[in-house]
């Protein structure tokens, strides 16, 4: 490599994290840095086909792509070849040097120090390239560009920096050279990395040779390691979990095992293949703000593009490949936007995986609620912008309640134990679970043994918009409106339900909201008395007809210019609350009116920072 000319760059400061843990920490399967490789590698060989359909001239040496691996025990060298479609200069900075990922902050922020912990997070982030630095103490890359004559070498010890410099290659494609570093002899061992490369590689559509410096064998030179059939053409009887899962950890560059795996073959009008991985783990993008999915689309065998748009954006956590048999080879990512053939194919692979959920949520309630867990606040998405299928996702979800403790419940579940008295299915949204819990709000539905649904992902708020029943019932919030608790009983005789005995008269009450009105103006919409406090004073709600309160927050969050203007809310009197039953009393006797209006702030005062 050409010494002339070097250009240092620093690593991002995410990776410079990321290759600490990996060299200083000890990984389980320190062998995946090999399935990594091969797999950018075969990457590679799939994008310059793909190129070469419109423009032939990029493929000059043929349409015979490879993947060559050859080991040095010598010099303690192993190098991956492939002749795939190269990186440029700056392909090699923006690849090698950051983290191109939305999930770039959340992993960092996730860090723990902790080596055990961090690992699994890792493992979840996907390493790719950098898991050479498991077991490389140096790692060299040359590469050259199709349709360039520039080579670029790109050198780095994984200490913070990286080094630049122009070079020569005669043809495209890329080169890693790893240094094996001390400790790590087996992978010097050529039976070791003929293992990992059948174990994790073989179904790899390209050739993966494996040659040994030193050594003239020419037949076992020109002999693949792998099997190179694409899996998903394969019967699903020949396939075995592990070689899924193999499958998955590639074709996904993802960690975990696949929770649930998708396989089977559509014949029709038109015909595709399907291998599809919904993961265990969520992604760590599965909040980019693209929403992009991740679904590899290839016609008869040939890669075309992972940007196809497969699956809705609620979908975007699902891996796999999608294998058409009546596209053109050249279709373009272009065409494919505005195509019926994908739309035929969204439709379909939708319906198949939401067919396949309903399925596993009866036959495995346990990891069905575990899935929901990890990609619950995604699939809710769909409820707001898919209206086709609105009812089947409504099926599907599952929610925290007021009487669920740690489990998740439908709403079917919800349906079955409401009393007959009940009209409505109560939610109220708020941050957390844990500040939902803590709402004024809640208080007489908990006393009168009435669920509320606890909704605290801010998608919540916008698909209650659309979604206004359920099964007949109306969805109603807690925080908006009257409570309409007068007709449901207490649970029991000795229920925390208020005490009318000791409720403030009427007539008293009615002064003292008076008062109240007059004191804090156009600061509040009405001062009523409530029927959903039983504990607490006071507390803040949104009138029937307006913005329930947790959606005004997250919609004030995102317009913090001040174009939204803040709606003055309905100030509810608990009329058993030893307080406001002291403050009535003084208003019926006439006590001083700068004593009374200062104690409508202090009411005020405190309901907002309930709210809060």
């Amino acid at each position: 490599m050409s010494e002339s000319a070097n250009e240092k760059h620093a690593f991002q400061a995410e990776v410079s994290r990321l290759l600490h843990m990996m060299i200083n920490s000890v990984y389980s399967e320190r062998e995946i840095f090999l399935r990594e490789l091969i797999s950018n590698a075969s990457d590679a060989c799939d994008k310059l086909r793909y190129l070469a359909i419109t423009d032939p001239s990029l493929q000059s040496g043929g349409d015979s792509f490879r993947i060559d691996i050859t080991l040095d025990k010598q010099a303690r060298l192993i190098t991956i070849a492939d002749n795939g479609v190269g990186m440029s200069h700056d392909e090699l900075i923006e690849n090698l040097g950051t983290i191109a990922h939305s999930g770039t902050g959340k992993f960092v922020d996730q860090l723990t120090g902790d080596a055990s912990a961090d690992i699994d997070l890792i493992g979840q982030f996907g390493v790719g390239f950098y898991s050479a630095f498991m077991v490389a103490e140096h790692v060299d890359v040359l590469s050259r560009r199709a349709g360039s004559e520039e080579a670029w070498a790109w050198q780095s010890g994984g200490t913070g920096e990286f080094e630049m410099s122009a070079a020569q290659k005669p043809a495209p494609g890329t080169e890693i050279r790893l240094h094996i570093r001390a400790g790590e002899d087996e992978f010097l061992d050529p039976a070791r990395l003929r293992q990992v490369i059948s174990a994790y590689s073989d179904h790899v559509a390209h050739p993966i040779y494996l040659h040994i410096a030193g050594e003239a064998d020419a037949e076992s030179d020109e002999k693949p390691v792998n099997s190179g059939s694409a899996l998903w053409t394969r019967p699903k009887s020949e396939i075995t979990e592990e070689q899924y899962k193999e499958f998955y950890h590639t074709v996904g560059h993802m960690f975990d095992d696949p929770w649930l795996t998708i396989h089977y073959r559509a014949e029709g009008k038109i015909e595709f293949t399907v291998l599809l991985f919904i993961p265990s783990m969520p992604p760590m993008d599965l909040f980019d703000p693209a929403r992009q999915n991740r679904l590899r689309l290839y016609v008869r065998r040939v890669f075309i593009t992972e940007e196809a748009q497969l699956l809705p954006p609620w979908l975007r956590f699902v891996r796999g490949v999608v294998d058409s048999a009546d596209m053109p080879l050249n279709i373009s990512r272009e065409m494919l936007q505005n195509n019926p053939m994908v739309a035929r194919i969204r439709k379909a692979l939708t319906n198949r995986i939401l067919t396949e959920l309903k399925k596993k949520a009866e036959k495995d309630p346990e990891g069905f609620t575990q899935f929901w867990r990890n990609f619950g606040a995604v699939i809710k998405e769909g409820l707001y912008e898919d209206a086709e299928r609105g009812e089947d996702l409504l099926k599907l979800a599952r929610f925290a309640t007021s009487k669920s403790g740690d489990a998740l419940r439908s709403l079917d579940d919800y349906l079955s134990a409401m009393p007959d008295t009940q009209t409505a299915i109560y939610y109220i949204a708020g941050e957390s679970e844990a500040a939902i819990k803590r709402s004024p709000q809640l208080e007489g539905f908990v006393a009168r043994d009435i669920e509320v649904l606890l909704l605290s992902d801010p998608v919540d708020d916008f698909w209650l918009t659309t979604h206004r029943m359920y099964d007949g019932k109306p969805f109603k919030s807690i925080t908006q409106g009257d409570a309409d608790l007068k007709d449901l009983p207490p649970k029991s005789e000795s229920s925390d339900t208020p005490d009318t005995q000791d409720a403030v008269p009427e007539g008293d009450m009615a002064i003292l909201i008076a008062l109240c009105k007059q004191a804090l103006g156009e600061a509040v919409s009405d001062v009523r008395p409530s029927h959903r406090l039983t504990e607490s004073a006071v507390c803040l709600v949104a009138s029937e007809t307006g913005i329930d309160m947790n959606l005004e927050r997250i919609l004030a969050r995102q317009n913090q210019d001040g174009g939204l203007p803040k709606t003055a809310r309905i100030l509810e009197l608990n009329p058993s609350h030893p307080m406001i039953r002291a403050l009535a009393g003084k208003a019926k006797a006439g006590g001083a009116a700068s004593q009374l209006e200062e104690a409508a702030h202090l009411l005020l005062v405190q309901a907002r920072i309930l709210d809060d």
